[in-house]
């Protein structure tokens, strides 16, 4: 394989299992813990302005973890969860340690390590924004 190809599949891999995962944590919060259940837990983590920050948190996952897996304006929406994720790790995680067992931050710091990363790199070519941004030339190249 050579090394465009390489990374193309990387970026490929990267964009999507991070967009999945925070697609399921979106859908989570809507679905099976709820928008109240959500605020609450939120506010009793001590998330300031909890019942303003769940839904927002909740759309952005779901929505920008979608926006990943299909590669749509993928560097702004990576840089929003890696924020999020960012939050995550101080405002409730930090305290708890590094194991999640323990409530720790292992997984919102390697999911924003991860979105960073695609922030950083880009969709890449396989995405919408590849083939909407990615002409050579185009004055919005920077979001392919």
């Amino acid at each position: 394989m050579n090394q465009p190809t390489l990374t193309t599949t990387a970026r490929i891999i990267l964009r999507v299992v991070t967009g999945f995962l925070f697609a399921a944590h979106g859908w989570q919060k809507f679905s099976e813990f709820t928008i109240p259940g959500t605020q609450a837990a939120f506010a009793q983590m001590g998330v300031p302005a909890a019942n303003l920050v769940a839904p927002a948190v909740a759309t952005l996952e779901l929505a920008g973890g979608i926006a990943l897996i299909l590669g749509v304006l993928t560097r702004v929406f990576a840089l929003l969860l890696a924020v999020d994720m960012l939050g995550a790790l101080f405002l409730v995680h930090a305290s708890a340690g590094i194991f999640v067992v323990a409530g720790g931050y292992e997984l919102v710091l390697i999911l924003a390590a991860a979105a960073l990363a695609v922030a950083l790199v880009g969709a890449g070519r396989v995405s919408v924004d590849g083939a909407v941004f990615g002409r050579t030339g185009s004055r919005l190249s920077a979001l392919a």
